[in-house]
C-alpha cells in the first residue's frame, strides 16, 4: 500500500523548465496564477508536547505521606473491611448458594397412657315411661279448667271441674232410699222379736214366725242395694273433679270451659306426659349383641349417654334397663331401652337423640389423636417430632379407635411427640416449627405413669416398630 503524499502548497509553482511545451495559453496561465491558495489542515498547526518536568522533593514527600496514611488506616480498620471483602470474593468465586431448608409449622401431641372406653352408638327416640290422656268419666258441662298449658303438675292436682249438681241430686235420692230401707228393716226386726215371744207362748204359729223372718231378710237386702246406689252416686259425684293421675307435664288443652263432655270421650281433655324419669329406645347392629350381653353380665350397671343429633352436647346419662327379645329381620338390628333421670328437662318425648353405650374398657392403653395416624403402602405410620426440630417417620400398629382418639398396639413409647396437623407437608428429616407456645402437654415428661407404676419409672416399655415394619 502506498503512503499518501503530502500535497504541495498552492503557492509553489513548478520551475519554468518543467513546464510543458504544449500547454494552455498565456491567458490560462494568468488565470491559474491569480487563483487563491487552499487553507492548511488543523493537524498541520499542532506542535509537539513539551517534555514533563521532573518531580520536586516536596511533591515526592507529599505522595509518600499520603500512601503511608492510607496503609495505616487500612491496617487499623482491618476487622471492618476484610470480612466484607472476603465475603464478596467468596460469593464471586463460589457457585449458586443453596436455599435454606423449608420450615413447616405443625401441631403436636404427646403419647399418653390411660384407660380408653369403647362405645357403641345408635340412633334413638325418647319415649315417656307413662303418657295419659285425661278423659271425663261422667257427662256434663265443664265449669273450670284448673291448669295452664305446658304446666308441670303433681299426682292428685286438680285439672278440671264438671257441673256436679245432677250428681248431687242423685246422691240425695240414694240417701233417702237408704234411710227408708233402714226404717223398714228396724220395723221388721221388731216384729220378728214379737213373733219369737209369741211362739214361745204358743200364741202364734211357726208359719207366721218364718214369714216375719223372711221379711227382715228382705229389708236387709233392700237396704244393701240402696246403699250401693248411694255409694255409686257419691262416686259419680267425685268424678266431677278431674285430677292428675301422675306427675308430669300437661300439654295443650283439648277442650275449653263451657263445653259438654261425655264419658270416655276419645278426644279427652288434656294429655299428661311423665318426664322424670324418661326412657330412650335405640338400636344396635346384630353383630354387636355378644359384646352388649357380655358387658351386661360383667357390670352391675351398663352406662348409656344421650347426645344431641350433632353428637356434640351430652343431654343426659342413664343406664340400660331392657334388651328386646328378637332381632328386627328387616333391618338386622336389636332394640335396647335405657332409663334416664331428667331433672334438667333436657330430654323430650319423641325427640331424636344419639345413644352411646359403653361396652368395653382398654386398660393402660397408649393413646394418640386419630389425626396423627397416616396410611401408607406399608401400613399406618406417624411423624415423630425430634428434639432438633425435625421429624421422623415411624411405622405403628393401631388398636381400637374411639371418637378422635386411637390406641396404639406397638410402635410408640410413652411421652413421644407425634405431629397431628400439617402432616401432609412433611417428609422424613423435614424441619418443623410449633404453632403457638409449646406447653407441658407437648413434652415427653408429661406422660402419666400407669396404674401401679412408680412416678419415676418409665411407662414406655412397649416394643418400638423397626423402620419399614409394623
Amino acid at each position: 500500500m502506498k503512503s499518501p503524499t503530502v500535497p504541495r502548497p498552492a503557492t509553489e509553482l513548478p520551475p519554468p523548465e518543467a513546464a510543458p511545451t504544449e500547454g494552455p495559453s498565456a491567458t490560462e496561465s494568468k488565470a491559474v496564477e491569480s487563483k487563491p491558495a487552499a487553507p492548511r489542515p488543523a493537524w498541520a498547526n499542532l506542535s509537539a508536547p513539551a517534555p514533563p518536568k521532573p518531580p520536586t522533593l516536596l511533591g515526592r514527600l507529599i505522595r509518600w505521606t499520603v500512601l503511608v496514611a492510607l496503609i495505616a488506616a487500612g491496617w487499623k480498620y482491618y476487622p471492618i473491611w476484610y470480612p466484607w471483602v472476603q465475603e464478596h470474593l467468596a460469593s464471586r468465586t463460589a457457585g449458586p448458594v443453596k436455599p435454606p431448608a423449608r420450615v413447616t409449622p405443625v401441631v403436636t401431641a404427646p403419647v399418653v397412657q390411660r384407660d380408653l372406653d369403647l362405645y357403641l352408638n345408635g340412633l334413638g327416640t325418647v319415649t315417656a315411661l307413662n303418657t295419659v290422656t285425661v278423659r271425663s268419666r261422667v257427662e256434663g258441662e265443664i265449669l273450670n279448667i284448673a291448669f295452664q298449658e305446658g304446666q308441670m303438675v303433681k299426682e292428685g292436682d286438680l285439672l278440671a271441674e264438671i257441673d256436679p249438681r245432677p250428681f248431687e241430686r242423685r246422691r240425695d235420692q240414694a240417701k233417702g232410699a237408704v234411710a227408708r230401707d233402714e226404717a223398714t228393716l228396724n220395723l221388721a226386726k221388731l216384729n220378728l222379736k214379737r213373733q219369737e215371744e209369741l211362739l214361745t207362748k204358743s200364741a202364734t204359729t211357726q208359719a207366721q214366725y218364718d214369714l216375719q223372718f223372711a221379711t227382715v231378710a228382705q229389708a236387709e237386702a233392700t237396704l244393701e242395694t240402696n246403699q250401693a246406689v248411694l255409694e255409686d252416686a257419691e262416686l259419680q259425684l267425685s268424678y266431677c273433679r278431674i285430677t292428675a293421675p301422675l306427675t308430669g307435664r300437661v300439654g295443650l288443652k283439648l277442650v275449653d270451659r263451657g263445653n259438654m263432655v261425655r264419658a270416655n270421650d276419645p278426644n279427652g281433655i288434656v294429655v299428661i306426659t311423665q318426664l322424670d324419669p324418661i326412657a330412650v329406645t335405640f338400636t344396635i347392629p346384630q353383630d354387636e349383641i355378644p359384646r352388649v350381653q357380655k358387658r351386661a353380665r360383667e357390670a352391675k350397671e351398663v352406662v348409656v349417654d344421650a347426645f344431641d343429633r350433632e353428637f356434640q352436647t351430652q343431654l343426659a346419662s342413664g343406664k340400660l334397663v331392657a334388651i328386646d327379645n328378637q332381632v328386627d329381620s328387616m333391618t338386622g338390628t336389636l332394640r335396647l331401652k335405657a332409663e334416664f333421670k331428667n331433672d334438667n328437662r333436657g330430654l323430650f318425648p319423641n325427640q331424636f337423640v344419639n345413644a352411646r353405650l359403653a361396652v368395653e374398657t382398654l386398660k393402660n392403653a397408649f393413646v394418640i389423636p386419630s389425626a396423627a395416624v397416616q396410611r401408607g403402602p406399608e401400613g399406618p405410620f406417624v411423624y415423630l417430632a425430634k428434639p432438633d426440630n425435625t421429624v421422623e417417620l415411624r411405622m405403628i400398629v393401631t388398636g381400637p379407635s374411639q371418637g378422635t382418639e386411637t390406641s396404639i398396639a406397638t410402635g410408640l413409647s410413652l411421652g413421644e411427640i407425634v405431629v397431628t396437623d400439617g402432616v401432609d407437608k412433611l417428609q422424613p428429616g423435614a424441619k418443623i416449627s410449633f404453632r403457638g407456645a409449646k406447653t407441658a402437654e407437648a413434652s415427653p415428661k408429661s406422660g402419666k405413669p400407669a396404674d401401679g407404676e412408680a412416678p419415676g419409672s418409665k411407662g414406655g416399655d412397649r416394643p418400638v416398630a423397626e423402620k419399614g415394619k409394623a
